[in-house]
C-alpha cells in the first residue's frame, strides 16, 4: 500500500518541471533534486522521479536533434544567392517581399509543430501527475530510459 506522502512526492517531481517557467533550467533541477532527496524512501517515488527526468532528457534530445537537422537547412537557404568564392558583400542580396517563400511555410510549419509538441508535453506531465496522485506507475510514450 503506497502511503499520501509518497503519493504527493511523485506527484510534485512531476509537477517541479513546470518550474522551468520561472527557473532556467527548472524541469531538470526540480525533479532531480525531490528525486535525489526521496528515492531511497519508496519505491513508488523513485519509479516516478526516473520517468519524470527521463522524459526531460528526451524532450531535450528531440528538441536539439531537430534543431540540428533544421538549422543548416534554414541557413543555406538565406544566403543561397552569395557567391562564397567571390563575396561582394550584401550589395546583391535581394529579398523579395512580393510572393511568400518556401522558408516562411517551413518555417510556419515547424513553430505550429513545436506549440503542439509544447501542449502535448504539458498535457503529459499533468496526466503523469494525476496518475501519481491515484497511486499508479505513468509511463511517458517515446521517452528514452536512461535511469533505469
Amino acid at each position: 500500500m503506497i502511503d499520501n506522502h509518497h503519493k504527493n512526492l511523485a506527484t510534485f517531481i512531476h509537477l517541479s518541471t513546470f518550474s522551468r517557467f520561472i527557473i532556467p533550467f527548472g524541469n531538470f533541477i526540480g525533479p532531480i533534486v525531490l528525486w535525489a532527496a526521496n528515492k531511497d524512501k519508496s519505491e513508488f517515488v523513485d519509479k516516478h522521479g526516473k520517468q519524470a527526468i527521463n522524459f526531460q532528457i528526451s524532450v531535450l534530445l528531440y528538441a536539439i536533434i531537430i534543431g540540428t537537422i533544421s538549422v543548416p537547412y534554414f541557413i543555406f537557404k538565406l544566403f543561397r544567392e552569395l557567391d562564397v568564392i567571390d563575396f561582394h558583400g550584401f550589395h546583391e542580396f535581394h529579398i523579395n517581399m512580393g510572393e511568400p517563400s518556401p522558408l516562411l511555410y517551413i518555417g510556419g510549419g515547424l513553430g505550429v509543430l513545436a506549440v503542439i509538441a509544447f501542449i502535448i508535453e504539458l498535457a503529459l506531465i499533468v496526466r503523469a501527475s494525476l496518475a501519481a496522485r491515484d497511486g499508479s506507475v505513468y509511463n511517458y510514450p517515446l521517452t528514452i530510459n536512461f535511469l533505469k
